[in-house]
């Protein structure tokens, strides 16, 4: 792949400096799951939730270290996928193609179940089982339909919802900070071990987002310098605002905080606000969850059109629309498979599922970055060397199994019946000589 795909990201330009790469990050990652995850966070943890967003910024802080490792040696477009497959061939690096395509797919199906529930608290009458699967096939049917009519109809909506959901969030924090009980937040007693790592598993959620940002690396500005820069200020951002997030929502609700499954940031913001209050945050959520699900709409299928295209997936996957020139097949089928998930399971059950396989995809990155070291791996400048050598990544690899561990049978045996039958699918193409 190296010497091929360095040629075409040749033609690329290099236009992402610092600036834009930070907020491209602090935009994907400050997303739909924060308007859910507080009260999560609260049921586990009680007053002491925030200890959970320091336990998961310590971890994507070495996680983050070995990207920034990785992208420092290879510039090439693909991010993430682009560092393991140049690590360790295009086999591991179908796989973690796979592992994306699942993470991507249950994180929206999740979004798609609080968008169902946000919607139910905004009309009452949408509160019902089947009101839900209407919501939640409606609401993919529409983005499937919208980006079918063409790509830049898709990515039209994600630039009119980007703005709306940082407001009611700013908004929270900005007038509900100074109506605190102190009392609220007293820690108890220090929560143990196992009830950290259950919080934690479901809370990298509102984490995932930087293998997005970290795609297109082939057009940013001396690599070698701004994605470590980038990766290291918007996790300070991210983690910063989600902790003032948190400790105002338990501030203004205390122990109640964790009963408001469904909009808890809502419930919080009508205690300072009032219905007006509460009103804007459900509408900022919904339109959150909604710009979210129109970005994985726009992105997530093209993957499934790869395959199809490389002859890893059956070939109808890789047709394109005769007018519209879009992927129409992938989309299609995308949308029908996160609508089932979305319809079946709840927020936190598909949450840990993507949080299984991003820490399975994360941790693959990870152990690539020790082998793109120890192979010198370099494309232009002078690589990032991560203190004590390998020290960093193996302490990655060690909390990201830690957390995993809090995974159930359940997730596992999904993830791994899928790429189970991603390794056939691989091995039968290449028989029978299809490229892969």
């Amino acid at each position: 792949m190296s010497a091929t795909a360095q040629q075409s990201d040749d033609r690329l330009v290099r236009a992402i400096g610092a600036p834009t790469l930070i907020a491209s990050i602090v935009n994907l990652t400050i997303g739909a799951g924060i308007f859910v995850l507080p009260a999560f966070v609260a049921g586990g943890l009680g007053p002491a939730a925030p200890l959970a967003y320091i336990v998961c910024a310590v971890l994507m802080g070495l996680i983050v270290s070995c990207f920034a490792a990785a992208g420092s040696r290879v510039s090439l477009t693909g991010g993430l996928y682009a560092y393991i497959e140049v690590a360790f061939g295009p086999f591991v690096g179908f796989l973690a193609g796979v592992l994306f395509w699942l993470m991507a797919s249950f994180a929206v199906a999740s979004v798609g179940s609080a968008f169902a529930g946000s919607m139910g608290a905004l009309a009452s009458t949408l509160n019902g089982s089947l009101a839900r699967a209407v919501v939640v096939a409606g609401l993919f049917a529409f983005l499937a339909l919208m980006n079918v009519r063409g790509v830049r109809t898709g990515a039209g909506l994600i630039r009119i919802v980007t703005v709306a959901k940082l407001f009611p969030l700013a908004l929270l924090v900005v007038t509900g900070i100074w109506f605190v009980d102190p009392g609220a937040l007293r820690w108890p007693a220090l929560p143990g071990v196992s009830a950290i790592g259950q919080t934690c598993i479901i809370l990298i959620f509102a984490f995932a987002g930087v293998e997005i940002a970290l795609v297109p690396t082939g057009e940013v500005i001396n690599p070698t310098r701004t994605v470590p820069i980038a990766l290291f200020t918007a996790l300070g951002v991210t983690t910063t605002f989600y902790l003032l997030i948190q400790t105002t929502a338990q501030g203004l609700l205390g122990s109640s905080l964790a009963t408001f499954a469904t909009a808890p940031l809502a419930e919080a913001a009508a205690r300072v606000l009032g219905p007006a209050g509460r009103a804007i945050m459900l509408l900022g959520a919904t339109v959150s969850m909604f710009g979210y699900a129109s970005g994985d709409m726009l992105g997530t299928p093209r993957l499934l059109y790869a395959f199809g295209r490389d002859g890893l997936l059956p070939e109808p996957l890789a047709r394109v629309h005769p007018e519209r020139r879009t992927p129409y097949v992938a989309i299609a089928l995308h949308a029908i498979i996160v609508s089932v998930l979305a319809i079946s399971s709840s927020f936190s059950q598909l949450a840990i599922l993507a949080n299984v396989s991003a820490l399975s995809l994360y941790g693959t990155c990870v152990a690539a970055s020790i082998e793109l070291q120890r192979r010198d791996v370099r494309s232009s400048g002078t690589p990032l060397r991560l203190p004590g050598g390998a020290a960093i990544p193996i302490a990655a690899l060690a909390v990201i199994a830690w957390m995993l561990s809090n995974a159930t049978r359940r997730e596992f045996a999904i993830e791994g019946l899928v790429l189970g039958i991603a390794t056939l699918i691989y091995f039968s193409r290449r028989r029978i000589g299809s490229p892969a």
